[in-house]
């Protein structure tokens, strides 16, 4: 089922698409659907090409009159087309498959009341499930759909919805309807969208910047929707809407923006004109941390932005995927610094997205921002940290570098100019060149299309009386993981000077330069007194790992909860972390660092990062793993049992420990705060933390199915069902590991959430030991997994059953074994399973340097 480039761009210099009119028939009761599509495009006379169809059955192929044969011309994935007209019309009759893995069409059917909910997910090429279409970005057209669905249901698409007319037919019950959808603008297909189902709406309406009214709407599931802030996503909205419309100078392009919280969704959300799609875990039925709050408003954002960046002005090809991505998650961030509650995002940006990106940018798949993409294979697999993180750290520079007034310009420029078109990188240097007078061809060569990530280190020696005489910053070109350095980069960037003054550590001095080659001269710091602590990429504005002087080091260690700005405090928590990672610190010492400071942390999403990065640093870095899980759980039980009550720490504290608790005695503790026992002040016991509490107790062998049951029995919701499946697969014991595994790997019933649960639970033991018999196992059963089942669920079964707790040199060994014996499997694996050895290769290294 793969396209390649090479076949993409022989097809658009063939055809031309003008409109697609789609008819879908939609029986909740049914495996299949109906869908007759109409396709009229233009061709270069006597020319052959092929249009994109995953049919269950294909009934009828008409072209331009002449029925063909669908034996002869449709096999599974493509229908042929050969001796075209100048003008050609295609009617395409077929029934093609509801899915239950977050792909094409998805059906779900809500435990809690027996209702059936659909919706669409089409990126990257994946609207060939739902109906036939030429499926690659650059061949954009109109869309109009007609759908005949249950007469109770909500029925969202692009374009704003109809009111419904009856459907003649023969049933009773369900009564059916039709809704006939005004076209779309010319877009590009993997952003159309169908979503149906007894679904509940709240609306409302804001003004755009060119006087229209613009109908919002907001839907969940009938079950969740007494959980839906639909006020606080209308307002996150509206800030979005009046940030984008100023300083990009281009009303919203659509007639209307609908948001629909969706079940079993693979990704956080996905940007489809004016119908976007967002996870249900950003409905929230119980208390989650602030920080998820937070990341609910940069995604409502993110996805926003994509309206214009993506939906409007869209990329040829996958290669420039980044033009979607690193925009939106550039501007997603301003937009949420200055235009919400959430000030700190860049903050959050420097702790979540960034450590995201260091960690993408040192793995064998490390890739250029703006990479080359040869078919879908490649293009599926690089939605990662350099494609989203890496490119908004990347165009944060470029600002800093251009300026923002210009930077703007020169996107007001890039939007005018190339409306409802495709574009490539060179299109949009063009108009930055033009607004900023800079000359971008050096910058985009080292910046966007070469891989790799510097590090930059202070070199500062003073004088007796502790003035500075010399201050350099010397970049460093660590070797790339398949051979090669990258090239020096130029950085924009600020040195801040840090002090104490009395019991804060305030910011004295501010020092912004050009730091260009292997050494730079600080200029402007010689013959100042030297700090307690200098901070490079001081306010975050370039891609770079930074290193801290001995002295800062020092100073931090004994000073980090003392920081009056979040920011430098988040970069200087980086800075150690990158250590641990690569082997220049201690696990232990960065865990005594976390332990030790993390309880005066005032960012949310930071304390959210510390607590993933300490179960790291313990599970995989630590040279004694049992020990560290131990320390770290009686660390984390005290500052719970310390934090303040009711606070966001608190919450995150209490479920950190449960995922750490391993001794005895810190069970006794989960299970006292699950019977209520044991009463923090402020904590509510709600759905969702019985079920840390109790998979904690699961995994710890102190729980089995039988308190599952009970736990399910008083939640039978789709949630309740995941985490049921991710408390089953974590028993500790090796049927229940068997089990988890036959679910997943050898039968293909399970739908994407629930397998993604179950995968979550396989991985939780104690004993790493646990898993080693499936280790073989893996190896044996990926090719198979890879070409059987559907990308997303290949993915997550692929990375997420790998060995990574067996951090030994076996695992290395069989890993490297399977790629040289398995040379001709398809990239995107290979990729894969490259990067999990790479993981295991650093996990080992630190383990030896936590020893030594």
């Amino acid at each position: 089922m793969n396209l390649t480039r090479a076949e993409a761009a022989q097809r658009a210099e063939t055809v031309e698409v003008s409109t697609y009119d789609i008819a879908l028939t939609l029986d909740p009761g049914a495996d299949t659907f109906r869908t007759i599509t109409q396709v009229k495009f233009t061709a270069v006379p006597g020319s052959n090409t092929f249009i994109d169809a995953v049919t269950s059955r294909v009934h009828s192929v008409v072209l331009n009159g002449t029925e063909l044969d669908p034996t002869v011309v449709a096999d599974d994935y493509r229908i042929a087309l050969d001796g075209l007209a100048a003008e050609n019309e295609l009617v395409v009759d077929a029934d093609f498959h509801f899915m239950n893995t977050g792909e094409g069409l998805h059906k779900f059917v809500d435990p809690a009341d027996g209702e059936v909910y659909l919706y669409s997910q089409f990126e990257v090429a994946d609207a060939r499930r739902m109906f036939a279409v030429f499926e690659q970005p650059d061949l954009k057209a109109t869309f109009s759909f007609t759908v005949t669905a249950p007469s109770a249901w909500q029925v969202v698409s692009n374009s704003p919805t109809p009111s419904p007319e009856s459907a003649p037919s023969a049933r009773k019950s369900p009564s059916m309807s039709v809704w006939r959808f005004a076209p779309t603008p010319r877009i590009s297909c993997y952003i159309t969208a169908l979503v149906a189902g007894p679904y509940e709406a709240v609306h409302s309406e804001l003004t755009s910047s060119d006087g229209r009214t613009i109908p919002l709407g907001v839907f969940a599931r009938r079950s969740l929707a007494e959980y839906l802030d639909a006020e606080n996503v209308f307002d996150v909205t509206r800030r979005g809407f009046e940030f984008y419309e100023r300083n990009f100078g281009v009303a919203y392009p659509f007639e209307k923006y609908d948001q629909l919280f969706v079940p079993e969704f693979n990704a956080g959300a996905m940007e489809n004109a004016g119908a976007v799609t967002f996870v249900e875990n950003y409905v929230f039925r119980s208390k989650v941390a602030d920080a998820t709050v937070e990341r609910r408003a940069v995604t409502i954002l993110h996805e926003l932005a994509h309206m214009w960046f993506g939906d409007l002005v869209t990329m040829k090809w996958w290669n420039d995927l980044w033009l979607n991505e690193s925009f939106a998650e550039y501007i997603s961030t301003l937009a949420t610094s200055e235009a919400t509650e959430w000030t700190t995002a860049w903050t959050t940006f420097a702790a979540m997205e960034k450590s995201w990106a260091y960690s993408q940018d040192q793995l064998p798949s490390t890739h250029p921002i703006v990479a080359d993409i040869n078919d879908l294979e490649d293009v599926e697999v690089n939605f990662d940290g350099i494609t989203y993180a890496k490119g908004a750290s990347v165009l944060k520079q470029l600002v800093a570098w251009v300026g923002q007034r210009q930077f703007f310009d020169g996107v007001r420029a890039y939007f005018t100019r190339h409306a409802w078109s495709n574009t490539r990188l060179a299109d949009l240097l063009a108009e930055l060149e033009a607004t900023s007078g800079r000359n971008l061809d050096s910058w985009s060569t080292v910046w966007l299309q070469e891989a790799g990530i510097t590090v930059l280190r202070p070199e500062i020696d003073t004088g007796s009386d502790g003035v500075i005489t010399d201050f350099r910053i010397a970049q460093e070109t660590p070797e790339l993981p398949l051979g090669g350095t990258p090239s020096l980069r130029p950085h924009r960037l600020a040195v801040g000077f840090y002090d104490l003054d009395g019991e804060r550590l305030v910011r004295t001095d501010r020092f912004e330069l050009d730091v260009n080659g292997s050494s730079t001269r600080v200029d402007d710091a010689i013959g100042r007194k030297r700090p307690a602590l200098v901070l490079v990429n001081d306010d975050d504005l370039t891609y770079a790992k930074v290193r801290l002087d001995p002295a800062s080091a020092q100073a931090a260690t004994e000073h980090l909860g003392k920081f009056t700005d979040s920011l430098p405090r988040t970069l200087v928590w980086s800075a150690a972390w990158e250590m641990t990672r690569d082997a220049e610190t201690r696990a232990s010492t960065y865990i005594d660092l976390v332990l030790a400071n993390i309880a005066a942390e005032t960012d949310s999403s930071v304390v959210m990062v510390l607590l993933r990065q300490l179960e790291t640093a313990g599970d995989l870095y630590s040279a004694a793993p049992e020990t560290a899980a131990a320390t770290i759980a009686s660390g984390l039980r005290e500052l719970a049992r310390n934090a303040k009550p009711g606070s966001d720490a608190q919450l995150q504290f209490v479920k950190a420990f449960a995922r750490q608790a391993t001794t005895g005695e810190q069970l006794d503790t989960v299970a006292a705060l699950l019977s209520g026992g044991e009463i923090l002040d402020g904590l509510e016991l709600d759905t969702d933390l019985q079920w840390d509490l109790l998979t904690s107790l699961v995994a710890g062998g102190r729980a089995a199915d039988a308190e599952i049951d009970a736990q399910l029995a008083s939640d039978n919701t789709a949630t309740g069902h995941r985490a049921a499946a991710r408390a089953r697969a974590a028993r500790p014991d090796e049927a229940s590991k068997s089990d988890a595994w036959q679910q997943v790997v050898e039968s293909a019933d399970l739908p994407n959430a629930v397998l993604s649960s179950v995968v979550a639970g396989f991985g939780r033991a104690h004993d790493p030991a646990l898993l080693e018999k499936f280790r073989e196992k893996y190896f044996a059963a990926l090719r198979t997994v890879w070409s059987t089942r559907t990308n997303e669920i290949a993915q997550t079964i692929v990375a997420g059953l790998y060995p990574s707790r067996l951090v030994d040199q076996t695992t290395i060994d069989e890993t490297t074994d399977w790629l040289d014996a398995n040379a001709d499997a398809p990239s995107g694996l290979r990729r894969l399973v490259a990067e999990n050895r790479d993981r295991v290769g650093r996990a080992l290294r630190a383990r030896q340097f936590d020893q030594a």
